[in-house]
């Protein structure tokens, strides 16, 4: 049987295998398969196009003249709304299943949708080191784009798919973020679209209350229609250093000192038990010893964490040299260790070898297929959450998830908290303080886990330690709850001021899950 026979044999059974179970019945049960043949192919198809499209744009110099003409479409949308009476809240028209973020909101069926259509980067100013983007723009463009000309952002937020406007409307952090802060932090002008249809630019010195408002706002101020974010030289490799730490007080004693020593470009731990992690720093340099080269981002690469547990299991610490590119984007591939749920087989070397170039899939296509069935089961029995709370508190937060959710592994992530007016600051108004963003992603291994109850128990020990909680994810606080967390004084203000209660919902209602319908 000629090899062409043979694959469509194994076709034909399978579509029949599908007829007879129900595509249901596949997609909850064995979705590795839907991933693999269907998602993966695709994946790579959304890859390649939008890499050429942006690299093309961006060579013709015509991004700027586009940009113009799409941000006089986004104002004339507006108006016309205005003019119609409004009657209904506006929200950007891009489908709820594109952005990273595993919620589905529902509020793009009910509220008006802008077409927004702005994925480009515009300008890369080296003298005022600064980079324009639209708000589509994602990091696996900057990045791709930046170090190819010898550039960097300070902070370079983790996943490919992570989008500028996502980053700043909410946030984004990075293994630089003790030194820079959050993504909002090194956010120099942003330029919006209002809800009178009017463009305004904002930055520390010009309308300068806009500009402290907006991060975390979730769109409910108006529509980001481009970015100034800062830029610094990058250098070719990462010297990465693990250290594999036992004992829960020591694991925090040495990720805060860590943390606190600004020599370190980067810091960042995996906690794999409550009593066992591996603390990784790192400094960008020019030059790598040869023999100590690991080209981590190559297909056929163990996936990261999988690599750095290897430290822990061998009781030693280590040195590698990272290419720059590959270690911001080293969770990537593995979408962190989500993908071990979805392809229990995905870190298997012969997978790898054969087919680890098509990985990740896109978040974007997992959402779209998931089906309500797995949404629901995903809801019910997996965690995604991002905690911000200060470093004080990291022994005592870590202690607090194991048992509510006992979630392994931790992703431990060190941030310096500016003082400011917007939603997020420290206690301490005037003071910056060092927090710890702690990521937990999988499957809770509790008997008595249940989503809200368990999540709902995080959120109040967060907000005791005056921390927040990441908005991208399933968030369960009533009204009262949520603005102790945050502080809405100026979000509020502002609102008033220009006019967005009758065109935007507030912050809560548009993410909260106790609001939404």
């Amino acid at each position: 049987m000629s090899p062409l026979l043979y694959l469509g044999a194994l076709l034909v059974f399978f579509l029949l295998w599908i007829r007879v179970k129900g595509l249901d019945y596949v997609i909850v049960h064995q979705r590795w398969i839907f991933v693999c043949l269907f998602l993966l192919p695709l994946s790579v198809i959304f890859d390649v196009y939008y890499y050429v499209r942006a690299w093309l744009i961006f060579k013709m110099c015509s991004a700027p003249k586009l940009h113009d003409q799409r941000v006089r479409d986004i104002q004339r949308q507006v108006r016309e709304w205005r003019k119609n009476g409004g009657g209904t809240y506006m929200c950007t028209g891009r489908p709820g299943w594109l952005t990273v973020s595993l919620r589905v909101g529902k509020y793009k069926k009910t509220h008006k949708n802008i077409m927004i259509n702005m994925m480009d980067i515009l300008e890369v100013d080296t003298k005022r080191q600064v980079v324009r983007v639209e708000p589509l723009a994602n990091m696996g463009q900057v990045t791709a784009l930046l170090n190819s000309i010898g550039w960097t952002l300070p902070v370079l937020p983790e996943l490919d798919d992570l989008t500028v406007g996502g980053l700043v409307m909410g946030t984004g952090i990075e293994s630089s973020s003790h030194v820079y802060g959050l993504f909002q932090h090194i956010c120099v002008a942003y330029e919006l679209v209002l809800a009178d249809g009017s463009l305004v630019r904002c930055t520390e010195e010009e309308n300068s209350d806009l500009f402290h408002a907006v991060p975390w706002s979730c769109g409910t101020l108006g529509f980001l229609v481009a970015a100034e974010i800062k830029i610094v030289p990058a250098r070719s490799w990462v010297k990465l250093r693990y250290e594999p730490v036992r004992g829960l007080e020591n694991i925090c004693r040495r990720f805060a000192e860590a943390s606190a020593d600004k020599r370190n470009t980067f810091v960042e731990g995996i906690q794999y038990s409550l009593d066992s992690a591996v603390v990784m720093t790192g400094t960008m340099t020019d030059h790598a010893e040869p023999d100590k080269i690991n080209r981590i981002g190559l297909h056929f690469k163990p996936w990261f964490f999988k690599h750095v547990e290897s430290y822990l299991r061998g009781g030693h610490s280590g040195m590698e040299f990272i290419p720059l590119r590959q270690y911001y984007h080293r969770h990537t591939r593995s979408i962190f260790w989500e993908l071990q749920d979805i392809i229990p087989f995905g870190n298997n070397p012969v997978f790898r070898w054969l087919f680890g170039w098509m990985v990740p899939p896109k978040i974007s296509l997992l959402k779209l297929t998931q089906g309500e069935t797995i949404r629901r089961l995903y809801e019910q029995h997996h965690v995604v959450q991002d905690m911000l709370v200060p470093m004080k508190h990291l022994q005592a937060a870590i202690t607090r998830f194991h048992q509510e959710i006992n979630v392994y592994p931790l992703w431990l992530c060190p941030f310096l908290l500016p003082p400011g007016r917007g939603m997020v600051h420290p206690k301490a108004q005037q003071e910056e303080e060092l927090y710890v963003d702690i990521g937990a992603y999988g499957e809770p291994k509790v008997k008595h886990f249940e989503a809200k109850t368990s999540t709902r128990q995080l959120e109040k020990f967060v907000r005791d330690v005056h921390g927040f909680q990441m908005l991208y994810a399933d968030v369960y606080m009533d009204r009262e709850e949520f603005w102790e967390m945050f502080d809405g004084h100026l979000y509020h203000k502002l609102r008033a001021e220009l006019g967005c209660k009758e065109a935007f919902p507030e912050v809560y209602d548009k993410i909260c899950k106790s609001a939404r319908h």
